[in-house]
């Protein structure tokens, strides 16, 4: 389907920073803001579509890069462009997934139809999602696991030293009632995990995320898995699903990973094919990035969609965080009625 009819498209590219509440640490990176490019499509009828994206940092697709990749397109952009097209005209990264959700967006309203209509799925409803810990002192940890007085689910972000199980042990302490997982990003080996291990069983954990570094999915062969694993950094697109086959038991699907809504759909689709449970994550970023997601999530059995938690100022209209769950309205994004912040 060709979003703009024969016509012509304007397009917006605005780099956003969204400034945080406090620095978020993970293995080998900290955060001081989410830092963003927002896409606007307004065909010549004045419809307009939107879209955010962070990049993915640790491929060094930022916001800067992605603006750069986009501006290189321009012409083709504003002469209309299909997403069929656009799957073919840039790689899985942050440039893709903002226009495809910015398209995803134009056709709903021209439709007049939700996005999760046209892509052929059920009526969302409200999903519980993680609320995330950065890697800190365990004291600070359980302190911030406390004040998440809602969350009904917790994802802690470990890293590379000798405190992870300090770390698991006193957030299991002072949330005793929450659904657990945790989240190395690359950060052990086979000895630290296995030494984690019992810990991590001990604490309740359901969940390990990307325990071992991109090109070592080896390691994963043969290791005692009493606890589901998840790929995240080892799993961009569809095309690496084979290489975890066996090795995993979940897929973490980020919108920034594989270039969008469209690409996302597909990886699910296959990824339930060969046996995966889904789970859908973030990059960070505002109300507007997590939207898109919020439709992939309806198909997920992990949902860890708490970006905009942290931010100091977000996205008008916004997702609401009730009761641990998030709901993405359709006056935010991916509505026929969806206005502008």
């Amino acid at each position: 389907m060709n979003i703009h009819d024969g016509g012509r498209l304007r397009l917006q590219a605005t780099l956003k920073s969204w400034a945080i509440t406090a620095p978020f640490h993970i293995t080998g990176y900290t955060f001081n803001a989410f830092d963003a490019l927002i896409v606007e499509l307004t065909d010549e009828r004045g419809m307009t579509g939107r879209g955010e994206a962070q990049g993915v940092y640790y491929l060094k697709d930022t916001p800067v890069t992605m603006l750069a990749q986009i501006e290189a397109l321009r012409a083709q952009i504003e002469a209309g462009i299909s997403r069929e097209a656009l799957q073919q005209l840039l790689p899985a990264g942050g440039a893709r997934n903002v226009l495809d959700c910015a398209m995803w967006d134009l056709e709903s309203k021209r439709a007049g139809k939700p996005v999760w209509q046209l892509a052929g799925l059920h009526a969302p409803k409200p999903l519980l999602t993680t609320y995330t810990l950065g890697a800190e002192d365990p004291a600070a940890m359980a302190e911030r696991a406390g004040a998440y007085a809602t969350a009904r689910a917790i994802k802690l972000k470990l890293t590379d030293d000798d405190r992870n199980a300090e770390r698991v042990l006193a957030v299991r302490k002072a949330r005793p009632d929450v659904w657990l997982m945790v989240d190395a990003n690359q950060g052990f080996t086979r000895e630290s995990f296995a030494r984690l291990l019992p810990t991590l069983v001990e604490a309740r954990v359901d969940v390990v995320e990307q325990p071992f570094p991109v090109g070592s999915e080896a390691w994963l062969d043969g290791l005692e898995r009493p606890i589901r694993i998840a790929a995240d950094e080892s799993v961009q697109d569809r095309s690496d699903l084979a290489g975890v086959v066996g090795r995993v038991d979940v897929i973490n699907i980020k919108l920034d990973k594989c270039g969008g809504l469209t690409e996302a759909l597909a990886i699910a689709a296959e990824a339930r094919k060969l046996g995966f449970e889904l789970m859908v994550g973030n990059m960070g970023g505002s109300s507007l990035a997590m939207a898109p997601a919020f439709v992939v999530g309806q198909l997920c059995d992990v949902v860890d969609l708490d970006g905009p938690i942290s931010l100091i100022e977000d996205y008008q209209p916004s997702v609401v965080y009730e009761g641990g769950t998030i709901w993405c309205p359709d006056t935010l994004w991916g509505g026929p009625l969806a206005v502008a912040a």
